[in-house]
């Protein structure tokens, strides 16, 4: 009875600490100096494990872990390193927790003669303490092993929830602490390196664009030649700071080469579109403010970017076309030379004088300045209609679609109120009714009575033929 109510006080005497713990690392900070004293075991200076063991981990000491949280550390021996110890004890502290039998406390039995001891739980080995394990911490085998089955009977026991949780994050918060202070130089070396690339991919952006503006006179393209610049700094200045942090490089990219088919496929649309956004910008088909018809989209290009390009319709709207599709359509640029040829059909009667009509024409087109004196302007008796003498009129104007459909408009209207006045007439097509058996008596100038009783009326309207 005595005894049981010695262990009762025990345990509420090493709960008790711990809750202290807990609470102290939610609200007060962590000094970093006393953080690395309690995270990193003693190592003695007069003698060390062997070096063969400390190269095989990188470590001379590994984390006897309970539940998730590190307990304590042990050391590597002679023919063993740290990590592959700690496994095996590991590896039976997790076999006797997934039992469903009751745990009791963990024993210390020391062999005097052999100089170590050995922690037992329910009459099974946990771990064998050494003469070298004493040596490292700086006590003796019996001592550290009643330190080690202290710590491990405070691990074992189930504690309170809210007790088990704050455990875990103390411990996680330790090891984000070891490993950040551990990794700190190359952390630094990184952030370093980071910085110089970000300057370096500036200036290297700005050169470029400095020269693309001197040497392509194109806005997209030095755009281009810029972020391309830009972007191989970065590559670069990345595959440096990965082997600052200690990262094979080869290893990454022989991991990358296993998964890019599949990337290849999952971003084929993407990686296509970028694609043939660079041979746009190379091949440049049209540049910003060109005015283009692509597919069933015609307006002003505003921007070509390296995944999309954005087209601002007549009517007020912005389309935006992957650049694979603009690829792979016919592109039509209107404004790719600064004059565009224009035309005007116009028709005259049959007794006018083509030559006087001609002449009219002419004079109209030199009173306008905007009409291209070269090349000449070109009028030519197109077709020989029902009615009419078509001439097709050809000049040529401003290239940009308000000027080009405004000095159409314009001339049209002069040349009809040009031949107007010339007195050259402008008939309308005829129209020829045939009406049969009709009761009407229809007597207009020139119809003339059909053997079958019906009359034909002549309407100048249009080119087709009705019977009545």
């Amino acid at each position: 009875m005595k005894n049981w109510l010695e262990r009762s006080r025990k345990k509420r005497s090493r709960r008790f600490p711990i809750l202290i713990v807990v609470t102290g690392l939610f609200l007060t900070p962590v000094p970093v100096g006393l953080a690395q004293e309690e995270i990193e075991a003693p190592v003695p200076a007069a003698e060390s494990p062997s070096p063969a063991s400390a190269s095989l981990e990188g470590s001379y000491f590994a984390d006897v872990v309970v539940r998730g949280r590190p307990v304590f550390q042990v050391g590597s021996l002679a023919d063993l390193s740290a990590r592959e110890r700690t496994q095996i004890i590991n590896r039976r502290i997790a076999s006797l927790l997934e039992q469903s039998q009751t745990l009791g406390e963990v024993t210390v039995s020391p062999d005097n003669p052999r100089q170590i001891a050995t922690l037992r739980l329910n009459n099974r080995v946990l771990m064998t303490v050494t003469q070298q394990d004493a040596e490292d911490f700086g006590l003796s085998v019996e001592a550290l092993a009643q330190r080690w089955a202290e710590q491990l009977n405070g691990a074992l026991d189930q504690p309170p929830l809210a007790i088990d949780v704050g455990q875990r994050l103390y411990g996680t918060v330790q090891q984000l602490l070891r490993d950040t202070i551990g990794n700190l130089p190359s952390f630094l070396g990184a952030i370093v390196v980071v910085f110089i690339t970000w300057g370096v991919a500036k200036g290297v952006r700005y050169g470029a664009f400095t020269w693309a503006q001197q040497t392509e006179g194109d806005r997209s393209t030095e755009i281009l030649i810029g972020r391309l610049g830009y972007g191989g700094v970065w590559v670069i200045g990345s595959v440096i700071a990965l082997g600052v942090l200690g990262l094979d490089f080869g290893a990454l990219l022989g991991a990358l080469g296993l998964t890019s088919v599949a990337i290849g496929f999952s971003l084929k649309d993407v990686l296509s579109n970028y694609i043939s956004g660079v041979i746009l910008l190379a091949a440049r088909p049209f540049r910003i403010n060109d005015q283009v018809v692509i597919a069933d989209y015609e307006g002003t290009i505003t921007q070509v970017q390296l995944r999309a390009t954005t087209l601002k319709t007549y009517d007020g709207r912005e389309v935006y076309i992957p650049n694979q599709e603009v690829f792979q359509a016919s592109i039509i640029n209107n404004t790719a030379s600064p004059r565009r040829r224009s035309s005007v059909m116009v028709g005259i009667d049959y007794d006018a004088d083509i030559s006087k009509a001609k002449q009219v024409i002419f004079n109209v087109l030199e009173e306008r300045h905007e009409v291209e004196a070269e090349p000449a302007p070109d009028i030519l008796v197109r077709e020989l209609a029902a009615s009419t003498v078509n001439l097709e009129v050809r000049f040529w104007v401003d290239s940009r679609r308000a000027g080009f459909l405004a000095m159409t408009s314009n001339v049209a209207q002069q040349i009809k109120e040009a031949l107007q006045v010339a007195g050259v007439e402008m008939p309308s097509d005829i129209y020829t009714l045939v009406f049969r058996n009709s009761p009407l008596q229809l007597k207009t100038e020139g119809n003339s009575e059909q053997q079958d009783g019906s009359y034909q009326v002549v309407l100048r309207n249009t080119n087709s033929t009705q019977n009545a």
